[in-house]
């Protein structure tokens, strides 16, 4: 376990790491003694530092979803991450990829909510009574904490869950309107389709990831409001980006495409 001070000044180093794009080493190797719910809360940390200077909670993420990622993570449940407003970018846009010191693109679903849903014991049902629709979405995966051998969840805990940027798509689709474990969706780089999925590779169900995210949030303390936008988890793998990338998410069931360009 780590002291306060150290943990403080983890969360600085990673919060320094948005501005100057300057990578810090694994927290595992410099900090071998950092447990998870060290991780979690430096991460409270640097969210702290951003509302600091305005930004807002807009949403959450949760990562290693698959059970091999989750061992080559070294843990036997996800992760998650506060969302802040300025890492929502409009689907369509340019990006920079010198904003950014790691950048890989995932797809998912991400669960707009209607109204509070506050853990524990939330259900599948719960989650699908409090969503008002859902969206396509990119994620843009980025690593403060450089990626190297031996990296485990408790450096990407501490990384934002390793939280670059989103973007939504623009055709929402209530519940009741889609088959969600059989969306499929294609990631699709410079024309060519890189990696395809479909929804149910999330814990089975996008439904259960949010459930579980619902009520790993109560453990310290928060709840999804109405507005707040969760992000179920990627079911396809990772895939780098470069400048000169252009990049959609196509998606089935009427959901439609996101795209993001990268110079």
């Amino acid at each position: 376990m780590l002291n306060q001070e150290t943990r403080s000044t983890i969360a600085q180093q990673i919060f320094d790491c948005f501005t100057h794009r300057r990578q810090i080493p694994l927290l595992t190797q410099s900090h071998p003694e950092i447990e998870v719910e060290d991780a979690y809360r430096i991460q409270e940390q640097v969210i702290s530092r951003f509302q600091a200077d305005g930004r807002q909670v807009k949403g959450y993420k949760i990562g290693l979803t698959s059970e091999v990622m989750q061992q080559m993570a070294g843990t036997t449940e996800p992760d998650y991450s506060s969302v802040l407003d300025h890492m929502f970018v409009e689907s369509g846009s340019c990006l920079k990829c010198d904003d950014f010191s790691d950048p890989l693109i995932e797809i998912e679903i991400a669960f707009v909510m209607k109204q509070t849903l506050k853990g524990p014991g939330i259900t599948e049902a719960d989650v699908a009574a409090a969503t008002d629709y859902i969206l396509p979405s990119i994620e843009l995966v980025d690593f403060r904490v450089a990626r190297a051998p031996g990296m485990d969840v408790r450096d990407t805990i501490a990384d934002l869950a390793a939280v670059g940027c989103v973007s939504l798509g623009s055709q929402p689709k209530r519940l009741d309107e889609v088959e969600l474990g059989a969306i499929r969706g294609d990631l699709i780089i410079n024309g060519s389709v890189q990696e395809s999925g479909a929804a149910a590779a999330v814990l089975g169900n996008p439904l259960t990831a949010v459930a579980w995210l619902a009520n790993k949030l109560s453990e310290f303390g928060i709840a999804f409001e109405a507005g707040d936008v969760a992000f179920s988890g990627s079911f396809v793998r990772a895939i780098p980006v470069q400048a000169g990338d252009s990049v959609i998410a196509r998606f089935d069931s009427g959901l439609g495409d996101v795209s993001l360009q990268f110079d």
